[in-house]
């Protein structure tokens, strides 16, 4: 008889398990490298609102500059593509913790045929990205009058 008590003993299965959560929570308990900080992506929050003459996109995108983002309209389909970088200008510093997020973003959405993209537009400020899209007038809701006979 074996003197090993099997509820104690870890099965394969389990510790493959454990390994892939190590591998998961791993970037969550190390500093980042530059490698890390430079090529990672990242997500900026977007609110996209409808009103009766357009729709509204806004993300946002603190820290960026205006020519490090890019807005392309093609068939339906919004994209907003950028990159933020990390400065490192500063020569001689050790970062302790990074914890905004550096690197490529790209969000599209997809817009009804009733835009007119020959009309959109776009703003910058305080960090925050707006991209109007007019809608086509053909699109707008008319009032109709109704007279009394």
């Amino acid at each position: 008889m074996s003197s090993i008590n099997p509820r104690w003993t870890v099965s394969a299965d389990f510790k493959n398990l454990q390994n892939q959560l190590h591998r998961l929570f791993e970037p969550f308990g190390r500093v980042a490298s530059d490698e890390d900080l430079v090529s990672g992506t990242w997500v900026p929050p977007v609110d996209v609102a409808e009103t009766q003459e357009h729709i509204l996109v806004r993300a946002e995108v603190p820290g960026m500059r205006q020519e490090d983002i890019q807005i392309e309209f093609e068939n339906g389909l919004l994209t907003l593509r950028g990159e933020r970088k990390l400065d490192k200008s500063d020569t001689g510093v050790t970062y302790h913790r990074v914890e905004r997020t550096y690197g490529n973003f790209s969000r599209s959405f997809t817009l009804p045929r009733t835009v007119d993209p020959e009309k959109i537009s776009a703003a910058y400020r305080d960090g925050v990205l707006e991209v109007t899209v007019p809608k086509k007038e053909e699109a707008k809701p008319k009032q109709i009058r109704i007279e009394v006979k």
